[in-house]
């Protein structure tokens, strides 16, 4: 079993200190991940609540793909599945670090700073769209490599949702 095929509030935090790597448009970029939220079946604020759709189809598995989701209609949002295969749970990628393909983060953003601090700016400076909807995370074009060392990081509420508000199952990266 890998480590993201479980709970999703148990995985969540040890996805803090990751590296997500990209090689969209034959453009390499990468980030270590530091912040993430997560969204279980049960869950009124995450979409696999109300059962699966077209829209959300990859959120139900198999583990370890990448479920991405328009926001607002502007934003495109990734969240890494975690649960068995017909189970509605992700991890929501909050925010990272860049680390590699600077330049090319900044071209795609069109600014220099505030990169990855968000989720949509996040998929944005990775090039991450739609069409990587249920891509496999260990592929060649997208790959999240787990570090397996321990990683200080607080907890908190949830952000940018308006149900299930008070749910503690935010976790950021402190270190």
């Amino acid at each position: 079993m890998r480590k993201w095929e479980d709970d999703a509030a148990d995985v969540a935090p040890g996805l803090l200190g990751s590296i997500l790597t990209s090689m969209i448009g034959g453009e390499h970029t990468a980030i270590r991940v530091v912040e993430v939220e997560a969204y279980q079946p049960d869950d009124p604020a995450s979409h696999s609540f109300g059962g699966k759709t077209r829209r959300n189809a990859s959120m139900f598995g198999p583990p370890g793909r990448l479920y991405v989701y328009r926001s607002y209609g502007i934003h495109w949002c990734a969240n890494v599945v975690t649960s068995p295969e017909g189970v509605g749970a992700a991890v929501l990628l909050r925010a990272g670090i860049p680390i590699v393909g600077i330049d090319v983060m900044r071209r795609r953003r069109g600014r220099e700073a505030d990169l990855v601090n968000g989720p949509g700016k996040l998929t944005q400076a990775l090039g991450i769209t739609g069409l990587h909807d249920g891509a496999d995370l260990t592929g060649d074009l997208l790959r999240l490599e787990l570090d397996d060392r321990p990683c200080r990081y607080e907890t908190t509420r949830r952000i940018g949702i308006s149900k299930a508000t008070s749910t503690p199952w935010r976790f950021v990266a402190v270190d």
